[in-house]
C-alpha cells in the first residue's frame, strides 16, 4: 500500500483513535521530520518540508497500511509565542493520553541532544511509552564517526546503543532498520489484540 495523508488535528477533538497501531514521530523543529517521513513513504511530497522551521503546528496523520503514523508538532522553535507553545502542549498531552504504540524520537546525530530532546525522552520514560531514537542527517558524518555519535546520543538519552538508529533521508541509510523495528511493533500490537480477543471469547464461553 502506498502511504497516504489522512487528516490533521489542531485540538483534542480532531485526534484519531485508530484501530491500527499508532506510531508517532517527534523531534525539534529543524531535525528533519518531514524528510524522514517522506523517506519511509518512498515519496518526496507526502509530508510537507519547509526551509522555515516550526511549520508543523498540527498533528498530521498518515496511513502506512499496517500502521498509522502521526507527525507531531516540532518543539524547541524560539520564534513561536508562549501561547502557541501552550496550545501545542495541551494538544500533545491529549494525544498521548489516547495511547500510542511507539514513538520515533528524532535527534540530529551531529549534535548532543538538546534540553528539549531530553525532556521528550524523560516524558516517554515517565509515561512508559516505548520509543526508538532516530538519529537523523547521518550522511553528514563519516562512517567512522557514526558509531561514536550514536553511542553519545544513547548515553545522553539513557537508552541502549541498539535503540539508536542512524538515518539519512539523502542516501536512505537506516530505512530498513526503522522498518524492521516498526514490524516488531506492529506484530506485538497485533499479538496483544489477538490475545485480548481470545480472552474475551473465553470469558463469553465461560458464562
Amino acid at each position: 500500500m502506498q502511504a497516504k495523508f489522512l487528516t490533521s488535528a489542531a485540538d483534542a477533538r480532531g485526534l484519531l483513535a485508530p484501530e491500527k497501531p499508532l506510531i508517532a514521530v517527534s523531534g525539534k523543529s529543524n531535525v528533519g521530520k518531514s524528510s524522514f517521513i517522506n523517506l519511509l513513504a518512498g515519496q518526496n511530497r507526502l509530508a510537507r518540508t519547509s526551509a522555515e522551521p516550526g511549520r508543523t503546528r498540527l498533528v498530521n496523520y498518515f496511513d502506512f497500511g499496517d500502521f498509522i503514523l502521526a507527525d507531531l508538532p516540532g518543539y524547541g522553535y524560539a520564534r513561536v509565542s508562549q501561547a502557541e507553545k501552550g496550545r501545542w502542549a495541551k494538544l500533545l498531552d491529549a494525544f498521548f493520553a489516547r495511547g500510542v504504540s511507539h514513538v520515533l524520537a528524532l535527534a540530529d546525530i551531529r549534535h548532543e541532544p538538546t534540553a528539549d530532546d531530553k525532556l521528550m525522552i524523560d516524558f516517554l520514560y515517565r509515561t512508559r511509552t516505548p520509543f526508538t531514537v532516530v538519529a537523523t542527517k547521518a550522511d553528514k558524518l563519516g562512517k567512522t564517526r557514526l558509531k561514536e555519535a550514536a553511542r553519545r546520543i544513547a548515553a545522553a538519552c539513557g537508552t541502549g546503543e541498539g535503540n539508536v538508529i542512524p538515518v539519512s533521508a539523502v542516501n536512505g541509510r537506516g530505512k530498513e532498520e526503522v522498518f524492521a523495528r516498526l514490524a516488531q511493533v506492529v506484530a506485538a500490537a497485533q499479538g496483544g489484540a489477538e490475545s485480548a480477543g481470545e480472552a474475551a471469547e473465553d470469558a463469553e464461553d465461560g458464562e
